[in-house]
């Protein structure tokens, strides 16, 4: 059975950020994810993870200026010692942290991002990230959340991973944003499973819990099992109600979130 984390960014919003851990854990959930944790201390952060019994297991880059529109620097030519920096502030926070995995934000094309510039950055970034024994991840985020994404295609990232050629660059596969963007989640699903290293969710068209819209989450949930994946599902989704009423949804599918 899949193993699920919360998205405290997008979740529990109805307490302030360091009271979601605990809110997660009294809803059952033992994993824990975050867009950016950089607003809180390390020791902040360490203590609720600890009081609460959860683990940290993914959290992305900084992404640059998000009030100017900056969505990642990694693909971004002219922004390579920024770039690295907030790699290196990222890792610091996963080694402190126990957190396995990090997103890797590419950028917008329509801030200069290219291909060239993305490998490059990628591969020294693989390099600096495994001897801190972590897995880098690059997500394909569709155009309609995130105007001018460089990864927009399933495709891209595996031609991008192995290009790269770094063991701990994997893909992390967003069912949300691949049934926007592609389509045909469930055969995706089954050819990208060997690359693949974290799962998120959120049904189509309004991002909300996975009980109502396109895709049937009971079904994607066994068949995600029969691959044997053995990693985490972030539930990176807006409660449609209060986050606790809509977490009815892991009864309906025939899972439990911890």
């Amino acid at each position: 059975m899949p193993r699920f984390a919360a998205n405290l960014t997008m979740m529990f919003n109805e307490v302030p950020f360091l009271d979601r851990f605990e809110a997660a854990a009294k809803a059952g959930f033992k994993g824990v994810e975050i867009l950016f944790p950089y607003e809180y201390a390390i020791d902040e952060i360490a203590a609720r993870l600890k009081a609460n019994g959860l683990q940290l297991v993914l959290f992305n880059t900084p992404p640059g200026d998000w009030n100017k529109g900056e969505r990642g620097l990694a693909a971004l030519p002219g922004r390579e010692a920024e770039f690295e920096a907030a790699l290196r502030q990222a890792l610091k926070y996963a080694e402190a942290l126990g957190c396995p995995r990090i997103h890797v934000m590419a950028g917008l094309v329509h801030h200069g991002a290219s291909r060239a510039s993305y490998i490059a950055n990628l591969k020294k970034a693989a390099t600096i990230a495994r001897d801190h024994g972590v897995e880098l991840l690059i997500e394909p985020i569709n155009t309609r959340d995130i105007p001018g994404f460089f990864l927009n295609r399933t495709s891209e990232a595996r031609a991008v991973i192995y290009e790269v050629g770094e063991p701990n660059l994997k893909l992390q596969f967003d069912i949300y944003h691949r049934q926007v963007m592609e389509g045909d989640v469930a055969t995706a699903i089954r050819e990208y499973a060997p690359l693949t290293r974290h799962y998120q969710l959120a049904n189509p068209p309004d991002r909300g819990e996975p009980d109502e819209g396109e895709l049937n989450y009971a079904w994607l949930f066994r068949l995600i099992d029969e691959t044997g994946f053995d990693g985490w599902i972030g539930c990176e989704y807006r409660p449609r109600r209060g986050t606790i009423e809509g977490l009815k949804w892991a009864e309906r599918c025939g899972v439990c979130l911890g």
